[in-house]
């Protein structure tokens, strides 16, 4: 994995990224000392060394269990605890996995909504289709994914009894405590701890993460050889030139203090969008406190090069731009000669795809830069399992030291909970009388 912020100079100079080196230095030490704020939610740091093999075969015997009965695996989970493994199962499958011949089961999600219809079409699915679940939450009470387990477990119970069910429910969740945890010991289901350490938008390099993806085919173990690796080169190095978290987090940062304070990723290939998914997640919850914070968003190039490549282009300027570059593909195809000519498009006969590929993105980034956004471009070989799990703990890593130079803490998320207790009064939960009325008065005024 490549970082490229050579672009981003037309916009600052070079000493106001420079000048954020010492500061890193401290905060890298920090992170590993563990003695800075949110130091008790830094177990992601450890996960490459922490995922034993033990851990990875147990999570091969339920792949190899629940594989051969099931043509669908349910994900149950919000945030954090299904947005990493769609990322890396999304980028890894094939584009048109759902029309062609099933050799494992097909992964689905579930819980990261409220709603109506699409749990109506979810249990119309699962009515003609042989299923297992797992389910994910440290406290089995998150609304989303707890409603959606409610009528899933009862479903899953009345099509194969509640012996068979058990079998095909997998929970992971919190080690000791928790309505999840309970219901897991009553039953028997097998299971798999949250780590107390590490926050659910971090989390992907636990089983949360890992379960789904192994049920999905691909191989955790260069995942996490991948992270590893990451992990050893941003411990060791301690420069702009060597780390690559050290210059994103520069970057984004001396940016953020001239007035950039929207960040979109763009990716040229239509298979990396639910990483960006899975980023915004990670900067959003991580910066966005404190009246602070880089809005994160993203695009999905070519595509919205006809559509909101018209804002990024000429709109206003408070924009950075971070390329995801992918080097080669994995497959090879070219564009063929045709003698009638009608769509002027034998000028790229005989050239590769992605070749077209890359010189739009080339294009593309110099337009960008000519109408005023500063580009950050990070690069890969190619998507698969190694390179994902490199840029997975790359992008934590980068977070965590970013959060720091805005002078938050990156590991705690205080704002989501506004809305969970307007929603539990405006509901009638327990324990929210007092604030019902006002929510009722005010909610009659929206």
């Amino acid at each position: 994995m490549q970082i490229n912020i050579s672009q981003i100079l037309d916009y600052v100079k070079k000493e106001d990224v420079k000048r954020y080196e010492d500061s890193l230095k401290e905060y890298q030490k920090g992170l590993l000392d563990k003695t800075l704020a949110g130091h008790e939610f830094m177990g992601w740091l450890d996960l490459p060394e922490r995922m034993q093999e033990d851990q990875l075969a147990a999570i091969n015997d339920d792949v190899q269990r629940i594989a051969p009965e099931a043509d669908v695996f349910v994900v149950i989970g919000i945030g954090g605890s299904y947005l990493g493994a769609r990322a890396v199962i999304e980028a890894l499958k094939h584009s048109f996995e759902a029309l062609m011949p099933e050799k494992r089961p097909t992964v689905i999600y579930a819980g990261n909504n409220i709603s109506e219809k699409y749990l109506s079409d979810l249990l119309e699915l699962l009515d003609e289709k042989d299923y297992a679940l797992t389910v994910i939450s440290k406290s089995g009470t998150t609304t989303e994914p707890a409603i959606a387990f409610r009528i899933l477990r009862e479903h899953l119970e009345a099509k194969y009894g509640k012996k068979t069910a058990r079998r095909r429910i997998i929970a992971i969740t919190d080690k000791e405590k928790g309505a999840l945890r309970q219901l897991t010991n009553q039953e028997g289901y097998s299971s798999y701890v949250v780590p107390d350490d590490v926050g659910g938008r971090y989390s992907v390099l636990t089983p949360v993460g890992l379960l789904p993806v192994a049920m999905a085919g691909v191989d955790v173990r260069q995942i996490i050889r991948g992270a590893g690796d990451m992990r050893n080169q941003l411990n060791n190095t301690h420069t702009l030139e060597d780390n690559p978290a050290f210059a994103y987090a520069a970057a984004r940062n001396a940016l953020y203090n001239k007035g950039k304070t929207t960040e979109v990723m763009a990716a040229f290939e239509p298979a990396l969008h639910y990483f960006a998914e899975w980023w915004k997640q990670l900067f959003g919850e991580s910066e966005g406190k404190d009246a602070k914070g880089i809005f994160p968003a993203s695009v999905s190039f070519t595509t919205d090069l006809h559509s909101l490549g018209q804002y990024i282009q000429d709109g206003e300027r408070n924009i950075i731009e971070t390329v995801l570059h992918v080097e080669n593909p994995r497959k090879s195809l070219n564009v063929p000669e045709d003698s009638a000519n009608l769509d002027k498009l034998n000028y790229l006969s005989g050239k590769a795809i992605h070749e077209i590929n890359h010189k739009a993105e080339t294009g593309t980034i110099m337009a960008h830069v000519d109408g005023g956004v500063p580009v950050i471009q990070i690069s890969i070989p190619e998507i698969n399992e190694y390179h994902l799990g490199q840029l997975i703990f790359f992008y934590e890593y980068a977070c965590a030291l970013s959060g720091y130079l805005l002078g938050v803490n990156p590991f705690d998320q205080p704002g989501v909970e506004a809305y969970k207790n307007n929603m539990f009064a405006l509901l009638g939960k327990p324990g929210f009388e007092e604030k019902t009325n006002e929510v009722y008065n005010r909610s009659s005024k929206q």
